[in-house]
């Protein structure tokens, strides 16, 4: 039917519901599509929240792609997920965008039991060129002909996982193309018209024929193939920036406007014709088309619902967060001491670095997406003499855990962990719950482990364990705490010391770090013993011994997996000891809590005070 660029709304959008529609259209009416495509996004991540300056910088890369490639027969495997909420719009799940992020809803990252588009599931950065090269291998060992498209970020190609995919998918000659989405034009040369017209020649089928025939002809005459192959390279590398990825076995083509669908669909209907590891490099705007966000797409990478018009955000009220307490607290302690040194793998802001990096700029590291190379980093400034900080999401802090054991503990160097997002993270999902670290970290040698239960607690404990000489790791949830305000000076709790906070009878309830409140609220009711433990790691195991001795059940509640968590230590205290007293472990299931509110997650792994009042109940009537 025809189309009228006329029409209010989203008419042609709605007309496009999976990629086979797309492909219906003609190639004139896909800019009025992404200019539907960027409005609707934007209506839609206003009132659920979520990550937008990503995703409204690849609209028009999202469309050339699915509008050239038969996907999902085509493999398009999307890097991290937070680039993709066009993708879910143009394949299926246009009308559950109200749900992004909710309980049951659509998911704020990639999920393959979501969609059979996303090709591969994924929350954190860097994995796309390694999936899509397994699936090409399969392809190829299974004698399947398709394509494989892995779409990755300028920041994500920083981290090592990346570079090894690249360097073996070279090796191997497979069938792979790699989109670099360039949005900080921070590789390469400023996009133009030379620059789009190279990429067309170097794409095009005549130019391929040529280069290919050249070679099959010339390849025969001793000396003169190698010649043309050094003729080949230094001239592209003169006119672009792609001399590292031809010399990794990649053929080359780029950078090209992302923002101009015409040129994107010849470039890619030209690769698709190619053979081999093929690599195009898309220069786009973070944040297109929306002002906000284009002239802050950091602050508006990700956002709380928000005005559609103006782009303030809503909420955010509610008290301290615990990365504000961290923040104030690397600031004052390195004004106390210039060995302090900050780090932090590409999550200035995520983290509390900000004011640090403005006010100690020489002081300041941000490696990019390199977790690895951030801890052996630290364990480097530690050999001599410095004192990092360094400054992760429990989530991604599992990237470096080699390096956590080898580098840091095993050489039980001088290095602080503040780890934020321990726990459950709501909207974010399993892919970024802090659910592992206290048992990850528990079982490494000379690694301190701490968690606070508040926001005064979190600044102390932060303190204590940078003075301490040897690797220490600081815990603490996303969001605010229960409103405890921090004292604003450097002052040290008692080392691997906990604290009762309240003396009851028969139960006693050991809490580690955020779920202090809810215990407290447990422990009035039972008229139960509530102990603040502190430390996972040294375990305060004379306060477990004195309570073993005065109740006949021992509680430990944190929010951490159950296996192999903090009711583990105790747990191995009191069967080690043969310490006569019951215990009941609470923590997180054996399973993956799903998005949802940070409340809703509590109750889906029962940490809620009906839960636990229940079952200590039916535990002390045995």
């Amino acid at each position: 039917m025809p189309f009228s660029d006329e029409q209010p709304g989203y008419p042609l959008l709605e007309q496009v519901d999976y990629p086979d529609d797309l492909r219906r259209l003609p190639l004139e009416k896909l800019p009025r599509l992404a200019r539907e495509l960027r409005a609707y996004l934007v209506e839609t991540v206003s009132r659920t929240g979520g990550h937008l300056a990503a995703g409204l910088g690849v609209v028009e890369l999202t469309i050339a792609l699915h509008y050239v490639f038969d996907t999902p027969r085509d493999r398009l495997i999307w890097d991290v997920g937070h680039q993709a909420y066009p993708h879910k719009i143009l394949t299926g799940r246009r009308e559950r965008m109200a749900s992004l992020r909710r309980k049951g809803g659509l998911s704020g990252f990639l999920r393959c039991d979501e969609s059979e588009y996303d090709a591969f599931g994924a929350g954190h950065s860097s994995t796309s060129i390694g999936a899509a090269l397994g699936m090409a291998v399969a392809a190829r060992l299974e004698g399947i002909r398709r394509e494989h498209i892995a779409v990755i970020g300028d920041g994500a190609l920083s981290a090592g996982m990346a570079f090894e995919a690249l360097n073996h998918a070279g090796a191997l000659d497979m069938d792979l193309l790699v989109v670099l989405n360039d949005n900080d034009m921070s590789i390469s040369r400023p996009v133009g018209a030379v620059s789009n017209y190279l990429a067309r020649v170097l794409s095009s089928r005549f130019y391929n024929r040529v280069r290919e025939g050249s070679k099959q002809v010339f390849g025969m005459v001793p000396g003169v193939r190698d010649l043309m192959d050094r003729w080949e390279e230094h001239m592209k590398g003169m006119l672009m920036p792609g001399t590292l990825f031809e010399e990794l076995g990649f053929n080359y083509i780029g950078p090209i406007d992302g923002h101009d669908l015409q040129m994107l669909v010849q470039t890619l209907q030209n690769m698709k014709e190619m053979d081999g590891p093929r690599f195009l490099h898309v220069v786009t705007r973070k944040g297109k088309g929306f002002g906000p966000a284009e002239s802050d797409p950091c602050f508006y990478h990700g956002v709380r619902p928000f005005d559609p018009e103006t782009g303030e955000q809503q909420g955010g009220g509610g008290g301290r967060t615990y990365t504000s307490v961290f923040s104030d607290w690397v600031c004052d302690a390195a004004a106390a001491d210039a060995r302090l040194v900050a780090i932090t793998p590409a999550m200035c802001e995520g983290s509390g670095l900000v004011r640090f990096a403005k006010e100690y700029p020489d002081r300041y590291f941000d490696v990019g997406i390199a977790e690895q190379h951030a801890v052996t980093l630290a364990a480097g400034m530690a050999c001599d003499g410095l004192k990092p900080v360094v400054a992760i999401y429990s989530t991604f802090l599992q990237r470096a855990y080699d390096q956590l054991i080898h580098d840091v503990a095993l050489q039980n160097l001088d290095v602080t962990f503040a780890v934020d997002r321990a726990g459950l993270v709501g909207g974010d999902g399993p892919t970024h719950a802090g659910a592992y670290d206290l048992s990850y970290a528990r079982c490494i040698p000379n690694l301190a482990v701490l968690a606070p239960a508040d926001e005064a607690e979190c600044r102390a404990m932060l303190q204590t364990a940078w003075v301490h000489e040897g690797p220490a790791l600081v815990r603490y949830p996303r969001g605010t705490g229960p409103g405890v305000a921090p004292s604003e000076g450097l002052e040290e709790l008692p080392w691997g010391k906990g604290e009762i906070r309240r003396r009851g009878r028969a139960v006693a309830l050991l809490c580690f770090g955020s779920l202090l409140s809810l215990g407290g609220e447990v422990a009035e009711e039972l008229d139960a013993t509530l102990v603040n433990m502190r430390f996972i790691k040294p375990l305060d195991e004379g306060l477990v011994r004195e309570l073993a001795a005065a109740h006949r059940l021992l509680v430990t509640l944190e929010e951490n997996a159950l296996m192999g968590g903090a009711g583990s230590a105790v747990a191995e205290l009191v069967n080690a000891e043969g310490l006569e007293v019951s215990l009941l472990q609470f923590g997180l299931p054996d399973d993956y809590i799903e998005q949802g509110t940070q409340a809703e997650q509590l109750e889906e792994a029962g940490l809620t005070r009906e839960r636990l009042l229940d079952a200590i109940r039916r535990r002390l009537s045995r």
